[in-house]
């Protein structure tokens, strides 16, 4: 039986999704969906699908097996809610929402549903995550040092408190959600944001061009992750990573490799496949078979991510140490 997809916004990861669907066994790309029929019919015509411009008439007139929803964090909420009625299946790119009240409410209508979920945290699927996951279990990590360096993203819409949410939550809500992965829950958070550059230079700048954020974790683990968005566009600039210390040396990890360090001996892991494809599989799967064992963030857990990255929001603006509420 062919899989039926429907892919909910037109920007660059909507393509992403799309081209690893157009050539996967047995899926077809059915429908896209976009602010405009206008924009949707345009890039469906590349998968010989269907563009809309409303949600119910998309979802009316297809029968589709699943969606993909790659929209801005301001835009959550009716469609997700409108799958679950149908009791479609989704897969939705991170971040949740711009708080937890949304998520969470969500959450407890897919848990009722018993619906099939993926969220889009690509990282946890690469080998070089696999292979930083097997070294940490085996060494006794005392800290891990997060960043994400590097310039704005273009769109008005990430500018402001109410579209993005602010760069912790919306780009390094990946590395939170790679230390829970990796080394377990969060505690508490204790973050400093400020406006150093970028509020100057961009018209409506809202959000914080830079912060760091302290993390107690569960297992005791120190960690602290920091960002900025005011680093100029071009060259080699950005710096995405995260590097744990142990009592064996130095884990480093970036979105390229895994490199493992120790006093006689340093050992680079290269980064071997596209962990898009991975997630994709994972998700098809468990369409095909009702087995969700392969997806490795669920709406469940992602939640669980959304609930630090919003609480160090809250952190920040109160200038207080904030507990995790899950």
């Amino acid at each position: 039986m062919t899989l039926q997809i429907g892919i909910i916004g037109t920007g660059w990861f909507s393509q992403v999704h799309a081209d690893i669907l157009a050539g996967a066994e047995g899926v077809k790309v059915q429908a896209f969906l976009g602010t405009s029929k206008e924009k949707a019919e345009q890039k469906a015509r590349a998968y010989g699908a269907a563009g809309y411009g409303d949600l119910h008439e998309m979802l009316d007139a297809e029968r589709l097996d699943a969606v993909y929803i790659c929209v801005p964090p301001m835009s959550h909420g009716p469609i997700e809610e409108e799958l679950i009625r149908r009791g479609i299946p989704f897969l939705v790119e991170k971040p949740l929402g711009l708080n937890t009240e949304l998520p969470r409410s969500i959450l407890a209508k897919i848990e009722e549903a018993k619906l099939i979920t993926s969220v889009g945290y690509h990282f946890r699927y690469q080998t070089s995550i696999d292979k930083l996951k097997e070294l940490i279990k085996e060494q006794n990590t005392g800290m891990m040092l997060g960043r994400w360096m590097g310039s704005m993203p273009g769109v008005a819409w990430w500018r402001q408190q109410n579209g993005s949410g602010g760069q912790f939550i919306e780009q390094t809500t990946h590395l939170v959600d790679l230390l829970r992965y990796l080394a377990g829950e969060v505690l508490e958070v204790y973050a400093l944001y400020g406006n150093r550059i970028k509020h100057e230079q961009v018209e409506g700048m809202e959000v914080a061009d830079v912060g760091t954020v302290t993390l107690r974790m569960a297992s005791g683990l120190v960690a602290n992750i920091s960002n900025t968005c005011a680093l100029p566009e071009g060259g080699e600039l950005s710096d995405i990573g995260l590097t744990f210390y142990t009592d064996q040396g130095v884990l480093d990890w970036n979105t390229k490799r895994l490199r493992w360090s120790r006093p006689d001996e340093r050992t680079e892991y290269p980064e071997q496949m596209n962990p898009y494809v991975k997630e994709t599989e994972a998700f098809i799967h468990a369409l095909r078979t009702g087995d969700g064992s392969r997806i490795r963030s669920d709406y469940a857990d992602a939640f669980r991510t959304q609930a630090v990255t919003c609480a160090a929001l809250e952190s920040a603006v109160s200038g207080k140490p904030v507990r995790i509420s899950y």
